[in-house]
């Protein structure tokens, strides 16, 4: 038995130290994996934190955003509201002018008619003294010629 012993002994002599070792490097082995897992835990904890955070913004945006556009849509009525206002006072103010420019034009037009019956009258009466003046100047021509011999009749007889 001593050659068993013997090995044996050469065996535990060898395989001990590694067996240390081994127990060593597992004991490393197991505090870093407990370390990593603690850095894993923290990790997970952190984005459990940042997923709630994460939501929590998009809660606040989409809060955001339903409220700007109702606000939107209470401005795109109420200018649509407006813009309708303005068109009907825009036709309204349409209609007017355009019945006023028609009374006027009618007016004008009147006023032209009349103003140019008084003109045809004026180019009328115009003639009428024209020719009144002609008769007047062939009278007058008429009436020197008489006067004329008239006088020279007088000398004549004066003469006699």
């Amino acid at each position: 038995m001593d050659v068993t012993n013997i090995v044996r002994t050469a065996l535990q002599e060898m395989i001990v130290p590694e067996l240390n070792s081994i127990k060593k490097e597992n004991a490393e082995i197991k505090t870093s994996l407990g370390l990593i897992n603690k850095r894993l835990d923290d990790v997970n904890n952190h984005l459990v934190d940042q997923s709630r955070r994460i939501d929590e913004t998009n809660e606040r945006i989409d809060n955001v955003r339903t409220e700007l556009t109702d606000k939107i849509d209470n401005v795109r009525t109420e200018l649509t509201t407006r813009i309708d206002k303005t068109n009907e006072k825009i036709d309204t103010v349409r209609e007017e002018l355009t019945t006023k420019v028609d009374e006027t034009r009618e007016g004008l037009e009147q006023r032209i008619d009349t103003t140019n019956n008084r003109i045809d009258q004026l180019t009328f009466q115009v003639g009428k003294i024209a020719q009144e003046m002609e008769r007047i100047k062939r009278e007058e021509s008429v009436t020197s010629d008489i006067l004329t011999r008239l006088r020279t009749l007088e000398q004549k007889t004066a003469n006699l």
